[in-house]
Protein backbone atom coordinates (compact mmCIF):
# COMPACT_ATOMS: atom_id res chain seq x y z
CA UNK A 1 0.00 0.00 0.00
CA UNK A 2 1.09 3.39 -0.82
CA UNK A 3 1.26 6.37 1.63
CA UNK A 4 1.05 10.27 0.33
CA UNK A 5 2.35 12.75 1.71
CA UNK A 6 2.85 16.59 1.98
CA UNK A 7 5.71 18.96 3.36
CA UNK A 8 5.80 22.49 3.58
CA UNK A 9 9.12 24.68 4.45
CA UNK A 10 8.97 28.24 4.89
CA UNK A 11 11.68 30.64 4.01
CA UNK A 12 11.92 34.50 4.84
CA UNK A 13 13.83 36.03 2.60
CA UNK A 14 14.96 39.79 1.43
CA UNK A 15 15.31 39.45 -2.35
CA UNK A 16 11.65 39.86 -4.11
CA UNK A 17 9.42 36.70 -5.89
CA UNK A 18 10.94 38.03 -9.12
CA UNK A 19 14.45 37.12 -7.85
CA UNK A 20 13.93 33.94 -7.05
CA UNK A 21 11.31 33.28 -9.59
CA UNK A 22 13.49 33.77 -12.38
CA UNK A 23 16.43 32.03 -10.81
CA UNK A 24 14.71 28.92 -10.54
CA UNK A 25 12.86 29.07 -13.71
CA UNK A 26 15.21 30.84 -16.15
CA UNK A 27 18.92 30.73 -14.67
CA UNK A 28 18.92 27.63 -12.56
CA UNK A 29 22.37 26.84 -13.61
CA UNK A 30 23.70 29.75 -12.12
CA UNK A 31 22.89 28.19 -8.60
CA UNK A 32 26.47 26.05 -9.50
CA UNK A 33 28.30 29.44 -9.20
CA UNK A 34 26.38 30.80 -5.94
CA UNK A 35 26.20 27.86 -4.11
CA UNK A 36 28.92 25.41 -5.45
CA UNK A 37 28.82 22.98 -1.94
CA UNK A 38 25.25 22.61 -2.83
CA UNK A 39 24.75 22.42 -6.61
CA UNK A 40 26.93 21.36 -8.78
CA UNK A 41 25.01 21.35 -12.26
CA UNK A 42 21.42 22.06 -13.66
CA UNK A 43 21.28 20.46 -17.62
CA UNK A 44 18.48 21.05 -20.24
CA UNK A 45 17.67 17.87 -21.71
CA UNK A 46 14.07 18.64 -23.10
CA UNK A 47 12.36 21.71 -24.41
CA UNK A 48 13.21 25.89 -24.17
CA UNK A 49 14.21 26.71 -20.39
CA UNK A 50 12.09 27.65 -18.10
CA UNK A 51 8.85 26.43 -20.19
CA UNK A 52 6.28 24.24 -18.68
CA UNK A 53 7.16 20.70 -19.93
CA UNK A 54 11.30 21.34 -20.09
CA UNK A 55 13.59 19.08 -18.69
CA UNK A 56 16.35 19.26 -16.10
CA UNK A 57 18.62 17.47 -14.55
CA UNK A 58 20.07 18.81 -11.35
CA UNK A 59 23.39 17.41 -9.87
CA UNK A 60 23.64 18.18 -5.95
CA UNK A 61 25.08 16.96 -3.04
CA UNK A 62 22.74 16.23 -0.15
CA UNK A 63 23.54 14.43 2.96
CA UNK A 64 27.77 14.40 1.68
CA UNK A 65 26.66 12.27 -1.61
CA UNK A 66 26.54 13.45 -5.38
CA UNK A 67 22.91 13.08 -6.29
CA UNK A 68 20.70 13.40 -9.88
CA UNK A 69 17.11 14.57 -10.13
CA UNK A 70 15.88 14.98 -13.39
CA UNK A 71 12.85 16.80 -13.82
CA UNK A 72 10.12 18.05 -15.53
CA UNK A 73 8.74 21.85 -15.16
CA UNK A 74 4.80 20.60 -14.91
CA UNK A 75 3.45 24.10 -13.87
CA UNK A 76 4.33 28.08 -13.79
CA UNK A 77 2.54 30.55 -12.18
CA UNK A 78 3.88 33.63 -12.53
CA UNK A 79 1.66 36.02 -10.40
CA UNK A 80 2.13 33.89 -7.60
CA UNK A 81 6.15 33.55 -8.60
CA UNK A 82 5.47 29.32 -8.71
CA UNK A 83 6.82 26.71 -10.05
CA UNK A 84 6.74 22.85 -10.36
CA UNK A 85 8.72 20.15 -10.97
CA UNK A 86 7.83 16.89 -11.00
CA UNK A 87 10.76 14.27 -10.36
CA UNK A 88 10.99 11.81 -13.42
CA UNK A 89 14.16 10.45 -12.49
CA UNK A 90 17.17 10.03 -10.30
CA UNK A 91 17.67 8.55 -6.15
CA UNK A 92 14.83 10.19 -5.11
CA UNK A 93 11.93 8.15 -7.63
CA UNK A 94 14.58 5.53 -8.35
CA UNK A 95 15.50 4.69 -5.06
CA UNK A 96 12.91 6.01 -2.34
CA UNK A 97 9.32 7.03 -3.69
CA UNK A 98 6.49 6.11 -5.87
CA UNK A 99 6.36 9.74 -6.69
CA UNK A 100 7.54 13.46 -6.10
CA UNK A 101 6.91 16.80 -6.45
CA UNK A 102 8.69 20.01 -5.90
CA UNK A 103 7.12 23.44 -5.67
CA UNK A 104 8.37 26.68 -5.31
CA UNK A 105 6.49 29.49 -4.95
CA UNK A 106 7.70 33.28 -3.37
CA UNK A 107 4.73 35.47 -1.66
CA UNK A 108 4.74 39.07 0.09
CA UNK A 109 4.78 38.47 4.19
CA UNK A 110 4.86 41.86 5.57
CA UNK A 111 7.63 44.23 4.30
CA UNK A 112 9.31 40.92 3.22
CA UNK A 113 8.79 37.82 1.31
CA UNK A 114 8.83 34.12 2.19
CA UNK A 115 9.97 31.59 0.12
CA UNK A 116 7.63 28.13 0.56
CA UNK A 117 8.87 24.66 -0.74
CA UNK A 118 5.48 22.47 -1.15
CA UNK A 119 6.83 18.50 -1.49
CA UNK A 120 4.11 15.93 -2.64
CA UNK A 121 4.89 12.72 -2.45
CA UNK A 122 4.06 9.34 -2.14
CA UNK A 123 5.93 6.17 -0.22
CA UNK A 124 5.88 2.75 -1.36
CA UNK A 125 5.62 1.65 2.24
CA UNK A 126 6.70 3.24 6.06
CA UNK A 127 9.77 2.33 5.95
CA UNK A 128 10.71 5.52 3.71
CA UNK A 129 10.47 8.14 5.54
CA UNK A 130 9.13 11.90 5.35
CA UNK A 131 11.84 13.63 2.86
CA UNK A 132 12.54 16.29 5.99
CA UNK A 133 16.51 15.98 5.39
CA UNK A 134 15.43 17.48 1.53
CA UNK A 135 13.46 19.97 2.88
CA UNK A 136 16.42 21.37 5.10
CA UNK A 137 18.43 20.98 2.53
CA UNK A 138 16.22 23.25 0.08
CA UNK A 139 15.39 25.73 2.76
CA UNK A 140 19.40 26.17 3.31
CA UNK A 141 19.30 26.55 -0.47
CA UNK A 142 17.53 29.33 -0.78
CA UNK A 143 18.69 31.07 2.50
CA UNK A 144 22.55 30.71 0.55
CA UNK A 145 20.48 31.86 -2.94
CA UNK A 146 19.08 35.00 -0.67
CA UNK A 147 22.45 35.96 0.90
CA UNK A 148 24.38 35.54 -2.37
CA UNK A 149 24.88 39.49 -3.74
CA UNK A 150 22.33 40.72 -1.64
CA UNK A 151 22.74 43.86 -2.76
CA UNK A 152 20.43 42.55 -5.41
CA UNK A 153 16.70 42.70 -4.95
Amino acid sequence: MALAGKLIGYVEISKTGDVFHDLFRHSPHKMAEMTPDKIHDCELHEGERGAVGSVITWEYTHEGKKKTSKQIIEAIDETKHMIVFKVIGGELVDELYKSFTAILHVEPKGEGQVATWTFEFERPDTSVPYPTSLMDYVCDLVKDLDAHNSDTK
